[in-house]
């Protein structure tokens, strides 16, 4: 008898251990990390990206990649709230599970209304889900658009005025997705909340920039209207602008003025200090003129 409840024990958690995840996005900001992150732990990668065949928005590219794999980190390749969004996750974990990847973590945004439905479409897909709710990126300030004004024009300029946020390191999301997957079920059906170490204005964020380069570099708050019509000029679609707009004007209205605890409880550690980040990018050059 107590054979069998010993190798009863042992198949099941043969069955929740994780060996071969999908990452989504894996050339992108959490992705990319992620995926180094899992290599480390011992995981076998799969890279999800129209470079290796893997379509967000064709459904017909998703079952070669998912095939085999036992778990996957879901990076929606716009904002997680965007119209469309929870259909297509829902879509691709459901396609998941009937293909036996049942252990789902969804990359969210912590604060963010427009992304609710977008979890709920994975809670519903009969996944083991976990979603990952971030706070704003640190390297927003050092990968994407933001960082070629403030390199090349010395301003940043954002709809944020004095609203206050705890600026997260992608590479502490990148360590939490792994612990996660590598836990077995200890975080299953569970939504963790991740921020920063301390809160800063972007006015602040900047300045921190600033002097980490000796550069003269400001920040410049404006209107959320005015930032749609200037995304609108250098044409984005008008849709995406209504969407990115609409995300702004409720995110950063001080929701997310507050730090959250999910490093700490997933990691056993604090988050990644802005500064060090700061200190570590302008170093690297990356805000250079």
């Amino acid at each position: 008898m107590t054979n069998t409840a010993e190798n009863s024990t042992e198949n099941t958690a043969r069955d929740t251990q994780v060996t071969t995840v999908v990452v989504t996005g894996a050339t992108g900001r959490t992705g990319s990390r992620a995926a180094r992150a899992a290599e480390a732990a011992g995981l076998t990668v799969r890279a999800a990206s129209r470079a290796t065949g893997f379509d967000w928005w064709d459904a017909s590219t998703w079952a070669d990649t998912l095939r085999g794999a036992d778990a996957a980190y879901l990076a929606h390749p716009s904002d997680v709230g965007a119209p469309g969004a929870a259909e297509v996750v829902g879509a691709l974990a459901r396609e998941a599970v009937g293909l036996g990847v049942r252990r789902l973590v969804l990359l969210s945004a912590r604060g963010e209304d427009q992304a609710l439905p977008t979890e709920e479409a994975l809670r519903a897909s009969g996944a083991d889900w976990t979603v990952v709710r971030a706070a704003w990126f640190a390297q927003n300030f050092s990968e994407g658009p933001l960082v070629a004004e403030l390199r090349e024009r010395g301003e940043l300029v954002f709809p944020a005025d004095g609203v206050r946020e705890p600026f997260l390191d992608v590479r502490d999301i990148a360590d939490v997705v792994v612990s996660v997957l590598t836990s077995g079920d200890r975080y299953a059906e569970r939504i963790l909340t991740l921020s920063g170490a301390r809160l800063l204005t972007f006015g602040e964020a900047v300045a921190e920039i600033a002097a980490a380069t000796g550069r003269p570099l400001t920040y410049r708050a404006v209107s959320t209207r005015d930032y749609g019509e200037a995304l609108a000029g250098f044409g984005v679609p008008p849709e995406e602008v209504a969407g990115m707009t609409e995300v702004f004007r409720t995110l950063l209205d001080g929701r997310n003025a507050h730090l959250s605890d999910g490093v700490r409880e997933v990691l056993g550690r604090a988050p990644r200090d802005f500064g060090d980040f700061v200190r570590e990018e302008a170093a690297a050059g990356t805000w250079k003129a």
